[in-house]
């Protein structure tokens, strides 16, 4: 485990050990584990330049404010976007695109119409759409290169091949196909593009509005479940945040090639392990408390390369992203 102790003295070391005006990407960011991760970000760096994404232009216009006041030196740039869409995805990476060359962080929280499931569309083919089309500015990055996807590592499970988009897999089972997809497709873009890390993580219970407008006796019960134990459950907003930035920044998960490896590590702290069991393999399936995910889902994903699961799920996502828009990336 690291400790929150630890995490802090880590990103209390941002603004010294990383350069002024890094870059930063957070899709969907105007409430929950977005939010929280965006302002303790925008706290500790220096000169940040953030572009954050999410579908309230309220909610949007008053982090804006509270970024200013946490750190005068940033430029905040909000983009109203429901990025369910692939078509609204691309979009957004066109109008950053045409504004920067380089990015160092992409981070990834979002909570179609275009024949995909929907559950899936959010939680997989927006946020790959997202890494895919942002890859080549994080690979020209200098010093930090990464991407950090919030879900569900440590929860991985098995794939039903006959239907990546889950459309029929069982409710409890959605999980855990989900985060294998996630996971697999990571090491799909590091084949790709050495240079970047790539960071799958669980976050913890945390309080989030993943229910806000949600309807019907599930969701009530949800939320009234949550009001009994969530308080003896959940990590605070801030601890979410820190850990967050730790993961974004920390040199702790390093890229295949370290050269941009982030925050030097301190106090004797270790290199984490890849999803394929080796320290620092650039692939990173983490608990929210910083370890890597243990021996079990290890002997998991392995078993699913031997099914070639890492080169069928993404020849499955890049097929569909073709469908959609006639384009693997923009």
């Amino acid at each position: 485990m690291v400790s929150l102790p630890e995490v802090e003295s880590s990103n209390s070391r941002i603004a010294s050990a990383l350069p002024p005006g890094l870059i930063a990407v957070f899709v969907g960011a105007t409430s929950g584990i977005g939010e929280y991760t965006l302002k303790q970000f925008v706290e500790r760096a220096s000169q940040p330049h953030v572009y954050f994404v999410g579908r309230s232009h309220e909610a949007g216009t008053r982090i804006t404010a509270e970024c200013q006041k946490l750190n005068s030196t940033g430029q905040y740039n909000f983009i109203q976007a429901d990025t369910s869409l692939i078509r609204n995805v691309d979009n957004v990476c066109r109008d950053i695109k045409s504004k920067e060359e380089s990015i160092n962080l992409l981070f990834l929280s979002t909570e179609t119409p275009e024949g995909l499931h929907f559950a899936t569309s959010v939680v997989y083919y927006s946020r790959t759409r997202f890494i895919v089309n942002l890859l080549p500015l994080l690979q020209s990055a200098t010093r930090l290169r990464r991407v950090v996807t919030v879900f569900g590592a440590g929860k991985e499970g098995p794939v039903t091949t006959s239907d990546f988009q889950a459309w029929k897999v069982p409710m409890l089972s959605q999980r855990g196909h989900l985060s294998s997809m996630t996971t697999l497709s990571l090491e799909a873009l590091a084949r790709k593009a050495p240079e970047v890390s790539f960071v799958h993580d669980f976050p913890g219970v945390v309080k989030t509005n993943l229910a806000r407008g949600g309807e019907g006796p599930a969701v009530f019960v949800l939320k009234q479940v949550f009001k009994v134990i969530g308080p003896m459950l959940a990590i605070s907003n801030r601890e979410c945040g820190e850990r967050q930035v730790f993961l974004a920044t920390s040199a702790r998960y390093p890229s295949q090639d370290t050269a941009a490896s982030g925050v030097p590590l301190a106090g004797g702290m270790a290199v984490a392990r890849g999803t394929n069991g080796d320290d620092g393999s650039g692939v990173y399936s983490v608990d929210w408390d910083g370890r890597s995910s243990g021996a079990k889902v290890g002997v998991l994903l392995g078993k699913l390369r031997q099914q070639n699961l890492v080169d069928r799920v993404w020849e499955h996502t890049t097929e569909e992203f073709s469908r959609i828009t006639g384009l693997e990336a923009i």
